[in-house]
């Protein structure tokens, strides 16, 4: 039952196009690390291969025939790529399904303040990190800032070579005896990471100006931003590790990068349906969600209906929309999770059961469960669907393993799955393991994305 290692089946032929793609991920990781950097890239790369706004399409009011490619991206913030088939959407789409946003620290509403003559940004953590991985780390600031005007600026810093970076402090290891008495999970609170901005007072202030530290950075974000300091109240500025994805491994078998959970999957899945040039015999769509990591919540989160609402669309625009047809469509529809996996790691081999663990290197992986605690919030897929999808996977000479997250009674998580399956659709996880998730650097294996892509075209076709 032991899944080979995949690196072993490739030919110098396949080790060139493993590379090409390993080095267009890195790009997308260096660019995309927030969800709308993701949604713009997704979008810029499908009007590159000819798809089209699905509102152009609404607006033109033409009836889609097969082999229309088209794109949608809610708020900016998800999206959805569309290839039109050649059976009616009643008999259900193929659908791979990933979430770009990543774990991180958001800056607060009212964030900016000073203390000691250094200038701060509160924050307020985004999904589950281990706080204190986030300090002494040279951190960047991501994000867009709208004015009441509606004017929007989008903000990067600390990337540029040429940029300053920020960072989280920590306590001296000759005063910390009393911190190092701590459980890992107390060394630091929410509250406690605050981020570094500035030390150098403003000159030739007015005298009456008591923050000058405050009032030159104030000062400087108004010169290169046209930013005030109430902009902050309709801001979205994340931070996140400075710069960029890097091989890993004397033998770069590995990536080490920010954001894999789960970007890596959307990645693998965007490549995969972008190389599909023939028409499928039923419709296929790329998703990308928001809001993974709190809960699939919100107006972007896989919760809210966009995903349905674009699928009438669609059965408008090719003619066979009702509501009960859009019902058994969704019903007779296959979808991958496509969600990152633990890989195991033999320094914590503890925390796995080995023979259910998903290992780096032996190919795209399936949870047929998440959950915890009995499965607890787990989609749980049919033994049916798996059959398919290893079928699937043999026939396109796909290496994949299986995995659960964890030992029994200590690993646990969830994914879209559950959500998609509430329209009684096949669903199942499947993804890429990964070391270190949800630490700020995270570590895949080459040769695990480049099955996953081969895995996602291969389900598109014949799902």
């Amino acid at each position: 039952m032991e899944r080979e290692n995949a690196w072993k089946k490739y030919d110098s032929a396949a080790l060139e196009e493993l590379e090409a793609l390993s080095a267009r991920y890195r790009s997308f990781l260096d660019n995309g690390k927030t969800e709308r950097e993701c949604a713009d890239l997704a979008v810029k790369a499908a009007k590159a291969n000819g798809y089209i706004a699905l509102e152009d399409a609404i607006k033109a009011g033409e009836k889609l025939e097969p082999g229309a490619k088209l794109w949608c991206a809610p708020m900016g913030k998800a999206i959805m790529l569309f290839i039109i088939g050649k059976q009616p959407m009643e008999n259900g789409i193929n659908i791979v399904g990933a979430h770009i946003d990543s774990p991180r620290i958001d800056v607060k509403q009212n964030p900016l303040y000073e203390d000691s003559d250094l200038a701060y940004l509160d924050t307020h953590y985004y999904g589950g990190i281990k706080k204190y991985q986030w300090v002494t780390l040279p951190l960047a600031i991501h994000g867009v800032v709208v004015k009441k005007d509606g004017t929007k600026a989008n903000v990067v810093i600390g990337e540029d070579d040429n940029d300053p970076v920020l960072c989280i402090s920590d306590l001296l290891i000759h005063l910390s005896q009393e911190q190092m008495q701590k459980k890992a999970s107390e060394l630091f609170s929410g509250e406690d990471l605050n981020l570094i901005i500035g030390g150098m007072p403003m000159k030739d202030a007015d005298e009456k100006e008591k923050e000058l530290v405050k009032a030159n950075i104030l000062k400087l974000l108004k010169e290169k931003y046209d930013f005030e300091e109430e902009d902050f109240l309709s801001a979205e500025l994340e931070i996140v590790p400075a710069g960029r994805a890097r091989d890993l491994g004397l033998d770069r078998s590995m990536i080490l990068g920010y954001g894999h959970d789960d970007r890596v999957c959307a990645f693998a899945e965007m490549e995969a349906i972008f190389a599909i040039n023939e028409i499928p015999e039923r419709t296929l769509c790329c998703l990308f969600a928001d809001k993974e990591e709190i809960g699939s919540v919100g107006a972007t989160g896989m919760q809210a209906k966009y995903f349905e609402n674009a699928f009438a669309e669609l059965m408008a625009l090719t003619g066979e929309y009702c509501e009960l047809k859009m019902r058994r469509g969704l019903a007779n529809s296959k979808m991958l999770s496509c969600d990152v996996s633990a890989g195991f790691d033999p320094n914590f081999g503890s925390a796995f059961e080995r023979k259910n663990a998903a290992f780096l290197g032996r190919g795209v992986c399936f949870n047929k469960y998440t959950g915890a605690r009995g499965k607890s919030g787990s989609n749980d897929a049919n033994a049916e669907y798996m059959a398919e999808v290893r079928k699937i996977m043999d026939d396109a000479n796909v290496s994949f393993q299986t995995a659960e997250l964890g030992r029994v009674d200590l690993g646990g998580g969830g994914t879209i799955a559950y959500i998609c399956a509430l329209y009684c659709m096949n669903v199942i996880d499947s993804g890429v393991a990964v070391l270190s998730m949800h630490a700020p650097w995270e570590i895949i294996s080459k040769a695990d994305l480049y099955e996953a892509m081969k895995g996602y075209k291969a389900f598109l076709l014949n799902a």
